[in-house]
């Protein structure tokens, strides 16, 4: 029943994404498209999403796996992405790169924001892991004092240098439009390491969620598991920020929703995520082109609100199950 909603949830996703926009389109003119016809016009109108539409696919994927790997790895059921300070390093090296190394464009960026989420997720492993051991505190405490310190880097800069700051506004907010499919190849080998690597560690999440001294009796290190796992969400949360910008709450919200619909084990949790992101970012972003038609809200912002209200249904739904 769950995999039936969620492929059905998902496939009405993609026909919506590819349907709405400044103009409306109707089904029939997108299967008109899909199998050759269509004019000329409405066939521009409706490849042109297809980008976006694939952005909004690889991003939701990303954060919201990424999200079920953290709250997984830290036992924390508020973990997302962000408590790595991925989306601050990425932030930082735009940041970095445009102002002093005169990075312009949508490809340059998105390739300094890769290395700056990659290169933070592995300066916040380096602090969380030093002197032997590997606790989710020190993780969480080392992304915090990180954050903190790139954000202010990023402020002192960004408000230094006008041009800086207009470049990093825009990108800060998260958007799937404005991008083409270079956004999408650039990222997707790392992307799709993460995930595989994501799913070959469920079954030592699933040993681990029983405890540490659990998992080492059944052959499980929990030192690696945790290590690869933080790896993972690396590559992935790195791959989503760098194509689309920081996008909050999908990370956050879909492994709750996804745990309310399948249960605990980390195996059904990562192949419902992997839908369940998806359909919930490309919802919002269908939501941010019909409200304000012809302009479009920033899927980022939208994120927050339609997150939020899944959040809290999804909470309600496990106390009344605790």
């Amino acid at each position: 029943m769950a995999a039936v909603l969620c492929l059905t949830l998902f496939a009405l996703a993609l026909l919506a994404s590819v349907m709405f926009g400044s103009k409306a389109t109707s089904a029939g003119d997108v299967l008109r498209v899909l199998t050759g016809g269509g004019d000329e016009y409405t066939r521009t109108v409706i490849e042109s999403r297809y980008p976006r539409t694939a952005l909004g696919v690889l991003a939701g994927l990303c954060l919201a796996v990424a999200g079920t790997l953290m709250q997984g790895i830290t036992r924390n059921p508020l973990a997302e992405p962000g408590l790595l300070g991925i989306n601050a390093g990425a932030s930082a090296s735009i940041v970095a790169a445009t102002a002093f190394l005169g990075a312009s464009g949508q490809r340059e960026t998105i390739w300094w924001a890769l290395v700056g989420a990659l290169a933070t997720g592995v300066v916040v492993h380096l602090i969380g892991t030093a002197g032997g051991g590997s606790s989710p505190v020190r993780l969480v405490l080392a992304g915090a004092v990180l954050s903190a310190v790139l954000a202010a880097f990023i402020q002192a800069v960004a408000l230094s240098k006008p041009q800086v700051f207009d470049t990093y506004r825009y990108w800060v907010v998260g958007a799937l439009g404005g991008r083409g499919f270079d956004a999408v190849w650039a990222v997707l080998p790392f992307a799709g390491a993460g995930f595989v690597l994501a799913a070959l560690l469920a079954p030592g999440l699933n040993a681990m969620a029983m405890g540490d001294d659990k998992a080492a009796s059944l052959g499980i290190s929990p030192a690696r598991v945790k290590g690869a796992g933080l790896l993972a969400a690396t590559l992935l949360a790195g791959a989503a920020t760098a194509a689309v910008g920081p996008i909050a709450f999908v990370g956050l919200a879909v492994p709750h929703l996804v745990r309310a619909l399948v249960g605990a084990d980390f195996r059904l949790q990562i192949l419902f995520a992997s839908l369940a992101g998806p359909t919930l970012l490309l919802f919002a972003d269908v939501i941010g082109r019909v409200l304000l038609r012809p302009q479009e809200l920033m899927v980022g912002v939208v994120t927050a609100f339609v997150g939020a209200p899944a959040l809290l249904f999804a909470v309600r739904r496990m106390r009344g199950a605790a």
